[in-house]
């Protein structure tokens, strides 16, 4: 079979010259296939993992240890290989690929409607109950809130509070919602409570500070303060969500190793602080979302602060890019069809903006948009005539409750979470 082609560009080939002499030899089968996965060329991998599959069930578990080999590059191209396959082995390795339930991000994602986040990080979500302390500390996310009654003691009694508990150690992920009557108070105690707990809470892996849905506080009026030393607090950190963008900073130096997802929910995102998480040494980091919102209430930036993300590629690892509730979408459609990146993500989402026809138009022209998993358009400005055009891409469209109201021109077209 393979020992009797013609090699081909990435071919291994006895004697080790290439391109090969006429009388070389090509190197056939898995073992051939093996030999190239040991070459340092990253594309000379990516060609031979293809090849694999040529090879039945044990090319199959070559690509499927690709998964965790570095670079992210080569998980991604044998992702791509496996993702429609439907062996059990393959579906069983996939479940363990996936950083995690993107229904949480997405479709399940109730956080701007009116309801606490049912779940954050894969874990449910549990209000604590000191009385009652940490049951199950690995799979549930506790959540410390304020209320407006006043029978909760205060955000900072409570950090003290769970950080004391027997169970602190063990404890994975920490919600913050409400810290007061008047959310433009910011987050700054809270951030020196959580950084003061850090030798108490030693396994914490996801932290949400804002859980605050438009019945406490509009998102617009959320303020916040300077995150970074809680990612230097928490070295072990895998997932950060923060809602709310006024004083919202990253102040440098910032390294963390361990950093997957990072989360900025805002109903105003200045342009400073996109520089500021542009500016930090991320290397683990596969989700990036961004909501922008409105310059009114901040949001300030425009594609050109964007570049870092999209063009100097200083997170080249993402699977997910979320640039999200933005007044500049269509913008934001045509530089991310000319990135590199959108060879590379599975999931990208637009959703909450002002996406319209003509930016969606350059989605649709995008050959690399079908090699995506998930496009996320949803409650966005796209004609019923174009939904149908994007939901013929070989990938999951998510484009729910779009709003066409023709009383607003493309001048006067609102994100969908702001004040």
């Amino acid at each position: 079979m393979a020992e009797n082609q013609q090699p081909g560009k990435y071919d291994a080939v006895l004697g080790g010259q290439s391109p090969p002499p006429i009388h070389g030899a090509v190197l056939g089968g898995i073992e051939g296939v093996k030999r190239r996965l040991s070459n340092p060329v990253v594309d000379v991998k990516l060609a031979a993992l293809t090849d694999a599959l040529n090879y039945q069930e044990a090319g199959l578990e070559l690509v499927i240890q690709a998964l965790r080999w570095k670079p992210k590059k080569i998980q991604r191209h044998a992702y791509k290989l496996l993702r429609r396959r439907e062996e059990t082995q393959v579906k069983q390795a996939l479940e363990h690929y996936q950083p995690w339930d993107l229904f949480e991000r997405l479709q399940g994602y109730l956080g701007y409607k009116g309801q606490h986040a049912g779940r954050f990080a894969n874990r449910l979500s549990v209000d604590y109950n000191p009385e009652v302390g940490i049951e199950d500390p690995a799979n549930t996310a506790y959540a410390l809130r304020w209320d407006y009654d006043g029978d909760r003691p205060s955000i900072a009694e409570q950090i003290t509070s769970i950080s004391q508990d027997s169970q602190a150690g063990k404890l994975e992920a920490l919600i913050i919602g409400l810290w007061s009557d008047d959310t433009g108070i910011d987050t700054n105690t809270i951030v020196n409570g959580l950084v003061d707990a850090k030798d108490k809470l030693t396994n914490l892996k996801a932290i949400f500070i804002g859980d605050i849905h438009y019945h406490e506080s509009e998102i617009s009026w959320i303020a916040q303060s300077d995150i970074s030393p809680i990612l230097r607090a928490y070295p072990q950190l895998e997932v950060l969500q923060i809602r709310g963008g006024e004083r919202l900073q990253f102040n440098a130096p910032v390294r963390h190793n361990n950093l997957q997802a990072l989360i900025i929910e805002t109903g105003g995102l200045s342009r400073d602080t996109v520089a500021q998480i542009c500016n930090m040494n991320l290397p683990a980091l596969e989700h990036l979302e961004l909501w922008f919102d409105a310059d009114e209430y901040g949001g300030n930036c425009s594609i050109i602060n964007l570049k870092p993300i999209l063009v100097d590629l200083v997170f080249p690892d993402l699977n997910y890019l979320g640039l999200r509730n933005s007044q500049f979408t269509d913008d934001i459609a045509e530089a991310v069809v000319n990135s590199d990146l959108i060879e590379t993500i599975s999931v990208l989402d637009l959703s909450l903006g002002n996406l319209s026809d003509k930016g969606a138009e350059l989605l649709l022209n995008c050959l690399a948009v079908n090699e995506l998993d998930i496009l996320n358009v949803s409650e966005a400005r796209l004609s019923d005539e174009m939904i149908g055009k994007l939901s013929k891409l070989d990938c999951q469209l998510l484009a729910e409750n779009q709003d066409t109201d023709d009383y607003y021109d493309d001048e006067r077209r609102y994100c969908a979470v702001t004040e």
